[in-house]
């Protein structure tokens, strides 16, 4: 019944896997994830690597070699258990398959160890991850325009994530939260973002730390009437980051989002009603309580969607 499971979420994902692949970050990293199996299988290479293996055969794996694949298969197992999102899986396993090279490399040779583990320092610093780019219904805040929009109308509630861009667990979260706001943005109802990487006074402002010690990163931060209401993870004494797992079900939950939107609608309503009662002077129709996230009015956002 897993192995069923496994397949049809696989087939599922399988047109999301089939772009992934085309971009040049995942190309690089499905070779340096199998770059240890291609230089111990390949022929004509792999007869003139060292062995441990009794029978001499430098062709295949010999037994400390399937004791760290099987020991890397077994972490990357136990990282996925609060993956969320298929970037995160794939990323798991990307992330903890090179640590595995690198092992695997200097224990074969140390000078193809220095190779691999250059190329794995010239991987990061030239190929990122690729910025989530698809439909949102969210504002993109600086540090100049944050205070003004959060206490521009006390009637709207705000939900604003706090994240940069060098963070790899904030790239797995974007299209949680696009997502998010595509269901539940309304008049009433606001998703925003700020990058605190880019601007060092917000995250002073706002106390989110952006130390990867502190794992702080992403933060979702419930503002109405431009104060602070709740936010999550929260934080510990030691300025550290209560465990918390940012799924799309947690989300809803933790915020009363269905609440929140079904309270929003009122504002909808006032705000049509005296609409009409400017236009025409007259007491206008009943309007139906029927409200859909997708076909509310929303404001333009007053900045570029990656202003990075």
């Amino acid at each position: 019944m897993g192995l069923i499971t496994g397949l049809c979420t696989f087939l599922y994902h399988l047109p999301q896997i089939y772009k992934w692949l085309l971009k040049p970050y995942y190309i690089a990293s499905v070779f340096m994830t199998v770059a240890f199996l291609l230089a111990r299988k390949a022929p004509g290479l792999c007869e003139y690597l060292a062995t441990q293996r009794e029978d001499g055969n430098s062709c295949d794996f010999d037994w400390r070699e399937l004791e760290i694949l099987m020991f890397l298969g077994a972490i990357v197992m136990m990282k996925n258990r609060r993956a969320i999102t298929m970037e995160q899986h794939i990323g798991n396993l990307f992330l903890f398959s090179k640590v595995a090279n690198v092992i695997l490399f200097f224990r074969l040779d140390i000078r193809l160890g220095i190779l691999y583990l250059a190329l794995c320092v010239a991987f990061v610093m030239t190929c990122k991850p690729p910025l989530y780019m698809g439909p949102e219904y969210i504002k993109y805040f600086s540090d100049k325009t944050i205070d003004e929009e959060l206490q521009r109308d006390s009637r709207v509630t705000w939900i604003v994530e706090f994240y940069a861009n060098w963070s790899s667990d904030c790239q797995s979260f974007a299209p949680v939260f696009a997502d998010l706001s595509l269901k539940y943005n309304c008049a009433g109802l606001r998703f925003g973002k700020v990058d605190i990487g880019r601007y060092g006074e917000v995250s002073e402002s706002y106390r989110v730390s952006t130390s990867p010690l502190a794992k702080q990163l992403p933060s979702l931060v419930l503002f109405q009437e431009g104060r602070e209401l709740m936010r999550r993870p929260m934080v510990d004494s030691k300025a550290r980051a209560v465990s918390w797992t940012f799924s799309e079900e947690n989300i809803i939950r933790e915020f009363n989002l269905n609440e929140l939107f079904q309270k929003s609608k009122k504002l909808n309503k006032s705000r049509g009603l005296k609409e009409e009662e400017e236009k025409s002077g007259v007491q206008p129709e009943e309007v139906s309580d029927e409200l859909h996230p997708e076909s509310n009015n929303l404001e333009p956002p007053t900045e570029s969607k990656k202003d990075q």
